[in-house]
């Protein structure tokens, strides 16, 4: 089967950043961000994906900052029901929307537990209830009605969003959650559903369960993939690379980790740690699939490990069951948003400019010895750059 070069976007890690897991030794200096998201942008990544809550930066003010300091990147930004009125979602996105010139996603994220709604006490039925009535408002908004709306979770008098947004009717909103009612709220509302990296036929599953959904509203959904990535050269290189992100990672760390993962409430998140069970023991689960991630990290656990060929191939097993969109990270950033770029690239049969040469321009080290053409072959040859 023929599959076509997905849409890849990258991480912005506002919350830190470094080379193991448990160990972050890069703070998220927004200059440091800058770095990460102007790669991105040369190395030819369609997007970056701003992580939301915790001690990460407002992915609201984020990307204003970083969409001035670059050119074609999209930016995946974070609109949280419990926190924003949809009034004020609307007029922030459109917004962001107008002074991006049509660069912004939405991600829209229904949290789990108290913690992630800043004090709002609300069960996993009524987060996504809130979510539903939230986003039912908020789209209306942005098509240019005047809402009024006196539900259970979002009342509204005659609000509207007053400047429009450059993509129409609205940015495109991701969207994910593993439970049924997630799985309901995306059926009827979003874009493009996101699924953590479980194995390929757990995520085709709860795709299936989504297109049900959807063709209850007579709509259709896409669907995109977060996870890691580890690529190398070779298939050694890379599982070694895996080996070593969490060779700092104690086994009280594992475990304490593990049982807070157990109680977040979160459907997707007991996903992700049933797949490495809490423990080092067996990590590998898929040819090309690693849990070692999860042991520590919340939300996305999994990474893509392998050569370039072998990554490839996993990913288009993803592509398969309906992925388009790869939204992928690595630790850390700076260093492995290259890594990618290089290695991946172009087993994916996509290229890089920054890989790319110029028209006429011939690649070499600098300070790389050649002969003069004009000398002897026992002579001393020359240096070509300083």
């Amino acid at each position: 089967m023929t599959h076509p070069s997905p849409n890849l976007y990258w991480f912005i890690p506002s919350g830190g950043d470094g080379r193991q897991l448990g160990q972050p030794s890069r703070p998220a200096h927004f200059s440091y961000l800058t770095q990460v998201a102007q790669a991105a942008d040369t190395l030819g990544f369609d997007g970056v994906l701003l992580p939301t809550g915790g001690t990460n930066e407002d992915t609201v003010i984020l990307a204003s900052a970083l969409s001035a300091l670059t050119r074609q990147l999209r930016f995946l930004v974070a609109l949280r029901p419990g926190l924003f009125s949809p009034v004020l979602a609307a007029r922030l996105t459109a917004s962001l929307d107008r002074i991006t010139n049509g660069r912004i996603n939405l991600n829209i994220v229904s949290g789990s537990g108290n913690f992630d709604f800043e004090g709002l006490k609300l069960s996993q039925e009524e987060r996504y209830a809130l979510t539903h009535e939230w986003l039912g408002v908020f789209r209306r908004l942005l098509r240019g009605e005047t809402v009024t709306h006196e539900g259970a979770q979002v009342q509204v008098h005659e609000g509207r969003s007053l400047l429009p947004s450059v993509q129409r009717p609205y940015p495109p909103i991701f969207f994910g959650g593993s439970s049924q009612p997630a799985l309901a709220v995306a059926g009827e509302h979003v874009d493009v559903y996101l699924s953590w990296g479980e194995r390929p036929e757990q995520v085709a599953e709860k795709f299936e369960a989504v297109r049900r959904e959807a063709a209850l509203h007579n709509r259709t959904v896409r669907f995109g993939l977060r996870a890691h990535v580890i690529v190398r050269p070779t298939e050694e290189e890379a599982w070694a690379a895996a080996d070593e992100l969490i060779a700092g990672v104690s086994d009280e760390q594992i475990a304490q980790a593990h049982q807070a993962f157990l109680h977040s409430g979160s459907e997707g998140q007991r996903r992700q740690s049933a797949l490495n069970g809490g423990t080092r023991e067996s990590l590998r689960v898929g040819k090309n699939l690693w849990a070692g991630v999860g042991l520590l990290r919340g939300g996305a656990g999994t990474a893509f490990v392998g050569n370039p060929e072998n990554v490839a191939a996993a990913l288009r097993q993803y592509q398969d069951v309906g992925v388009e969109t790869f939204i992928l990270s690595g630790y850390p950033h700076l260093e492995e948003a290259y890594r990618v770029a290089e290695l991946l690239f172009p087993a994916l049969g996509r290229t890089s400019p920054v890989f790319t040469p110029r028209d006429g321009q011939v690649l070499s080290h600098t300070s790389t010895p050649t002969l003069n053409a004009a000398q002897a072959p026992e002579t001393v040859g020359r240096f070509r750059s300083i």
